[in-house]
This record gives C-alpha cells, sequence and structure tokens, in this order.
C-alpha cells in the first residue's frame, strides 16, 4: 500500500502544497476554512509527515546548520519498540539485534511502548514519523489493527512474544513450552512432587505454565500440578509465596514465570525462615543479570535472548531485501542453568 503523500492531502483539501506545508507547521497565516480542509484531509488519508524529510528540507534551506541524526543525515534507521523498559531480559535480546544491525550499517531507535500507553499515543508513530526502514516490536504487541497498519507501511518483526501477528509479519521467540518442560524435569528428577508455578499473564506465560502441566502429570499421580497466580513482578512473587507456603501442603518446589517473581519467591522464604534450597527449591526463567548475581545465584532457564535478538535483525534485513511473502516463526531453544536455588527436597517429603 502506496503511504499518503503531501500532494494527496492537498488534491483532496483543494488547496497546494505549499498551503498544507504550512499547515502542518502551525502557521497563523491560514484562513480557519482552509485549515480545516487540510485537517480533516490529513485524518481521512491516515497522512503522517516525513520527520526526516522535512528535517532534510530545512538542512537545503538553511545549510550552515549542523546535520540532524537519522535519516536525515543519510544514517539507515531501524526502530525498535519495546513493551516495557524495565525488563530486563531484553538487555541480551537488545544485544543481539544491536550486533547484526550494526554490521548491516543500521542503527537502532529506541522506544517504550508502555510510556507512550500512558499519554495516549501511538506506539509506532514516531518511526513512521522519522521514516525507519522498519520496525521491531520487543516483547507484547501494541495490538493486532495498529501492527497491520504500520506493516503495510514497513517491514515489521516480533521479537520474544507468541500473540497472533498480522499475515507477513514474521515472529521470532523463545520456545517458552519447552523451557518450561526442562524445568519440571529438573525438580522432579531431583524427588520433588509437590511442585508449585506461578504464573503470568499473556501468551508466553501461558505456554510456560503448559509445559509445567503437562510434565507434572506424565510424571505421575502423584505429581499434581500446583498453579498460583501472579503478576510476573518481584512484589507479585513475593505475595503470593507467602500464600503458598502457609498451605499445611507447602510445596517444596516453585517455579517461578521469570526471574523478577523469584526474586520475590526467594525474599518470602527468607522472612519465613525457610532455606534455600534446603527447604525450598526456587527456579526462575530468562538467565537475566539478576539470577547471576553471587547471593541469588538462581537455576534459570536461559531464553536465548542474545539468539532471538540476532534471528530477529536476520528476519527485517531480509524483509528487506525481499518484501513479501508469508509470515515466518522461529523459535531458539532454551537451555536450563543449574545454580545454587535448587536441590532434593526436605527428608520428610520424601
Amino acid at each position: 500500500m502506496r503511504a499518503p503523500t503531501i500532494r494527496d492531502v492537498a488534491d483532496r483539501a483543494g488547496v497546494s502544497k505549499s498551503l498544507v506545508s504550512l499547515v502542518l507547521r502551525g502557521s497563523d497565516q491560514v484562513r480557519a476554512e482552509k485549515r480545516e480542509a487540510v485537517l480533516r484531509a490529513v485524518r481521512e488519508l491516515g497522512y503522517r509527515p516525513n520527520a526526516a524529510a522535512r528535517s532534510l528540507s530545512e538542512q537545503r534551506a538553511h545549510p550552515d546548520s549542523p546535520p540532524r541524526a537519522g535519516r536525515a543525515s543519510g544514517t539507515p534507521m531501524v526502530g525498535v519498540l519495546l513493551h516495557d523498559l524495565r525488563n530486563p531480559w531484553y538487555v541480551d535480546l537488545l544485544d543481539g539485534l544491536n550486533s547484526l544491525l550494526h554490521t548491516s550499517g543500521r542503527h537502532m531507535l529506541l522506544a517504550d511502548a508502555r510510556l507512550h500507553r500512558r499519554v495516549g499515543q501511538d506506539p509506532a508513530g514516531p518511526f513512521l514519523d522519522q521514516g525507519a526502514d522498519g520496525l521491531v516490536v520487543v516483547g507484547t504487541l501494541p495490538g493486532p489493527a495498529a501492527l497491520e497498519t504500520v506493516a503495510a507501511r514497513m517491514p515489521v518483526v516480533v521479537a520474544g512474544a507468541r500473540e497472533p501477528a498480522p499475515a507477513g509479519v514474521d515472529v521470532v521467540a523463545n520456545d517458552d513450552e519447552h523451557g518450561a518442560r526442562l524445568v519440571t524435569e529438573h525438580l522432579v528428577g531431583l524427588g520433588h512432587r509437590r511442585v508449585a508455578h506461578l504464573a503470568g499473564y499473556g501468551a508466553v506465560a501461558d505456554l510456560r505454565r503448559r509445559g509445567f502441566e503437562a510434565t507434572m502429570r506424565a510424571a505421575g499421580p502423584a505429581h499434581e500440578p500446583l498453579v498460583e497466580a501472579g503478576d510476573m513482578t518481584e512484589e507479585g512473587g513475593y505475595r503470593a509465596t507467602v500464600r503458598l507456603l502457609a498451605r499445611p501442603d507447602r510445596p517444596t518446589a516453585v517455579f517461578a514465570v521469570n526471574d523478577m517473581t523469584a526474586v520475590g519467591v526467594l525474599s518470602a522464604a527468607g522472612e519465613l525462615g525457610l532455606r534455600v534450597p534446603h527447604d525450598l527449591s526456587v527456579v526462575g526463567y530468562d538467565n537475566t543479570s539478576i539470577s547471576r548475581l553471587r547471593h541469588v545465584w538462581l537455576t534459570t532457564v536461559d531464553g536465548a535472548g542474545h539468539e532471538v535478538g540476532r534471528r530477529a535483525a536476520r528476519c527485517l534485513l531480509d524483509r528487506l531485501e525481499r518484501p513479501g511473502g508469508e509470515r515466518r516463526v522461529h523459535l531458539a531453544a532454551p537451555a536450563l542453568e543449574v545454580r545454587g536455588t535448587t536441590g532434593r527436597p526436605p527428608v520428610f517429603t520424601e
């Protein structure tokens, strides 16, 4: 689909291109009825001013001014929309993404979708305005409808999420269901029967829960899966663990949906006087830098964040070179990192 141009807006409004430019720049030299006609045409056509082209035009008009960054200075750029900048797993993913994009001569432009949602802005809008070559959405999608609109204008790849994506949008993620099976098999192999899973929300969390439940049931009738709802935060992990450990048949092992939740589990266990792993085994997911801190040393699943990032970059570069084609889904293989928070269950449970 061809993006609407300033000429299209002018034709729709029945005015000149120069008058459209005046309206878009906020000039007070345009009559009210003409301004309204232009703004109505902009809305109807879905026109977005190309900020990079505008910057280049301004530089030509003022050649002594310093060049601006981005496409205006000739630098190819890829937009990266993060579901939440606070998620520590994204660090490795961004490192893998940037390593390949940098090699190809492209720069990343980052935006935090959480902040855009808070102020009611279109999270993908700035990338269209800046004339980005393509977009990588990291984490939960901003919404299928919004993504379809962007995908009609530029190549889009989703990384680290498993929600359904529009046609033509590649998805690169970790095999979360398999990663959960690795965790559960590890705990069952150590002798744990009462294993609890602190669940989360979204497609990724659902896959981790599914892998846990299926593996527990496959281990036999004595391994009934126990699931406690959580919100994927440290505080949520703490509160859920307090509830679990108050049960008369409290679990001897807890598999948290992510590392942040697992840190909350460790805090609750410590406050309740339980030793990890002697009284309670704890496993996280994502292998973030937090899990590798010496005083945490958390058993967790490496979700192959760096590899997910590199594959996402490769998919986007392929789309730029060869547009079109069916949607592809790439799953990177997870690996269990056994550290100091898992061991055999207490003797009285064996």
